[in-house]
C-alpha cells in the first residue's frame, strides 16, 4: 500500500547574507542557514527560524513536498534533502531544499514499511529477515508516496519471500528498482552448535597407567638397612 495522502505544508524563509564561518552567529540567534537550488533555478543563500524548521522536518517526509515563502513571492515546491548536524549534540547546522516544478517527473527514493506478522516466524521459529529499505521511483512530485507497505503475513513457510513486484504502487507511478529484488524473507531459525566434550580413554586389561597419573600404583620407599644404625 502507498502512502500519498498529505497536508499542505509551508516554511517561512528569508533570504541570507551571512556566508562562511560567519553563519555561527545565525544559529546563535536561533536561526538556520540553507540553500535552494535545482534545475534551471540558480542557488540562493536563505536563513530559516530553527524552532519553525524543526516542526516541519517532524511532519515532512524527504518526498513531501515543503512550500517555502520567501519574501512575498509565490511559495515555491520544494524536497528537503541535505541536512546536516553536529556530529554531537544533532543540531541541525544546515539544510538544503531541492526546488521542483510540480508539472515535472522526478526520481525519489521511497522507503518500505513491513505490517503484520509471518505465521512463519511464530510457528516454526523463523527470522523475519529485512531485505531492500527503499525502492526508486518516478512520478510528478505530488504523486510519489510518502512511504510504501507491504504485509508479511503471507510468509507462512521457511525460506518464503516477498519481492519489489510484491509491492502495490499507483498506476501513475513508474517503478525503477529491479522487481526481484527481496524485501522481506523468512530465514531458517539460528541453532546454537552443541561442543562435543571428548571422553576419557580407558585403560586395556594389563595394560598400566603412565607414571604420575591416577590410578598408578605409588612408589614404595626403600628399607634402611641394620648397618645404617
Amino acid at each position: 500500500m502507498a502512502q500519498t495522502i498529505r497536508t499542505r505544508t509551508e516554511l517561512r524563509v528569508a533570504p541570507r547574507e551571512v556566508l562562511g564561518k560567519k553563519v555561527k552567529a545565525l544559529r546563535r540567534q536561533g536561526l538556520t542557514p540553507a540553500n535552494i537550488y535545482g534545475h534551471n533555478v540558480e542557488s540562493q543563500a536563505i536563513q530559516v527560524a530553527t524552532e519553525e524548521l524543526k516542526h516541519v522536518l517532524k511532519s515532512a517526509g524527504r518526498n513531501d513536498i515543503v512550500y517555502l515563502r520567501l519574501d512575498g513571492d509565490d511559495p515555491r515546491p520544494t524536497f528537503v534533502r541535505d541536512v546536516q548536524q553536529h556530529p554531537v549534540t544533532d543540531a541541525i547546522q544546515h539544510i538544503d531544499f531541492l526546488q521542483i516544478s510540480l508539472r515535472e517527473k522526478v526520481r525519489a527514493d521511497v522507503p518500505i514499511h513491513l505490517t503484520g506478522l509471518s505465521p512463519a516466524v511464530d510457528t516454526y521459529g523463523g527470522i523475519l529477515m529485512h531485505g531492500l529499505d527503499h525502492v526508486t521511483v518516478e512520478a510528478l512530485p505530488t504523486e510519489v508516496p510518502s512511504f510504501l507497505e507491504i504485509d508479511v503475513s503471507p510468509l507462512t513457510e521457511i525460506n518464503q519471500a516477498l519481492h519489489v513486484s510484491d509491492l502495490d504502487l499507483p498506476d501513475e507511478v513508474t517503478l525503477l528498482t529491479d522487481p526481484e529484488q527481496v524485501v522481506a524473507k523468512v530465514a531458517p531459525p539460528a541453532v546454537e552448535p552443541v561442543e562435543e566434550v571428548p571422553e576419557e580413554e580407558e585403560l586395556e586389561e594389563g595394560e598400566a597407567a603412565p607414571e604420575g597419573e591416577e590410578g598408578a600404583a605409588p612408589e614404595q620407599p626403600a628399607e634402611e638397612s641394620a648397618d645404617s644404625e
